[in-house]
């Protein structure tokens, strides 16, 4: 399993599964009017909580069921936490190919892309340094001969693939895909088709994917977890986040091999939720001028949320109508 927790996002308490309960919603949060017989469940999938709210007439049991099912078949296979992953054993293969199924060739070649696309600051390629920094282990300081050798077996250039032969290789043998940056969304989409339900709303440990109808939503303040800064409706789309408030300084720039400074927060919003949960962590590592420079260019939907109050929001972010909560004076 993977552990990234909810840091960020703010959503309505899920309601019970009978359509007639009272609603509970966090601070500063419309809570959604059932329209329609709706279900919800709460488990723990990579690491984190997953929440589901499902609506609709058809059989919502079996609905999330299947969510369950396609979320704990993308850990099996991709989890790096897992030893036993196709994604542990291509780690772990010491600069061997690795035979793998078309969808995580596909998968990977995708993130690859997306290390081109955002100038090197999203790289599915970092395990040599998430080790050397200690980040799972609660973190280190490295030596600098450490970070040298950590930083040359590290890099999308290291993973190479071949969908004629179905095999990945990671070039250097200390190289290794790192998932935390990508994965969740990815299970995200995945999960929404494989439910049949007409509308919902996925929480998955922060990320949120809705769809069918809008649901009230908000971005936390990266200074206070529990106060809303941003609120919006989210329909049809998914909202991701990127911050160093919970777990400290644990997002790494791929260009420098060295943790982020602890700035403030992001928070984007893409129909898609593997688009929304690359560009939060690129979005991060760019930091907010030349991030939010960026995002204006690719016309992405991006929030920078400053530890000093200021927040910085994308033409396409506007577009959507955000409400601007103020920060309490302390």
């Amino acid at each position: 399993m993977f552990v990234q927790p909810s840091f960020l996002l703010l959503v309505p308490a899920l309601m019970a599964a009978q359509a007639a309960a009272p609603a509970q919603a966090l601070p500063g949060l419309a809570s959604p009017t059932l329209a329609s017989p709706a279900l919800d469940r709460e488990v723990l999938a990579m690491g984190t909580e997953l929440r589901l709210h499902l609506e609709g007439r058809g059989d919502l049991e079996q609905a999330s069921q299947a969510a369950l099912v396609e979320a704990a078949r993308l850990e099996a296979a991709c989890s790096t936490w897992d030893a036993s992953s196709a994604w542990s054993r291509l780690n772990a293969a010491q600069g061997r190919p690795v035979a793998l199924d078309p969808e995580w060739l596909d998968l990977l070649g995708r993130m690859k892309a997306w290390q081109a696309r955002t100038e090197g600051a999203f790289d599915p390629v970092l395990m040599a340094l998430m080790r050397v920094w200690g980040i799972r282990q609660g973190g280190m300081t490295p030596t600098p001969q450490a970070l040298v050798e950590a930083r040359r077996a590290s890099g999308a250039e290291l993973l190479e693939l071949d969908r004629t032969a179905g095999t990945a290789r990671l070039v250097h043998p200390a190289a290794g895909v790192e998932e935390g940056g990508f994965l969740k969304g990815y299970a995200l989409d995945r999960m929404r088709q494989a439910t049949a339900s007409p509308a919902g709303l996925l929480d998955f440990g922060g990320q949120l994917l809705a769809w069918g109808r809008p649901v009230s939503v908000s971005v936390a303040d990266p200074l206070e977890r529990d106060r809303p800064r941003i609120t919006l409706a989210l329909h049809d789309a998914s909202l991701s986040g990127s911050g160093t408030s919970e777990r400290g300084r644990h997002i790494l720039d791929p260009r420098t091999g060295e943790p982020c400074p602890a700035w403030g927060s992001t928070a984007v919003v893409a129909a898609d939720a593997l688009t929304a949960d690359v560009l939060s962590t690129a979005l991060y590592v760019l930091g907010p001028d030349a991030g939010l420079a960026w995002a204006e260019r690719q016309g992405v939907a991006a929030a920078f949320l400053l530890r000093d109050g200021t927040i910085r929001m994308t033409p396409a972010f506007r577009s959507l109508h955000p409400t601007l909560m103020p920060r309490e004076s302390r």
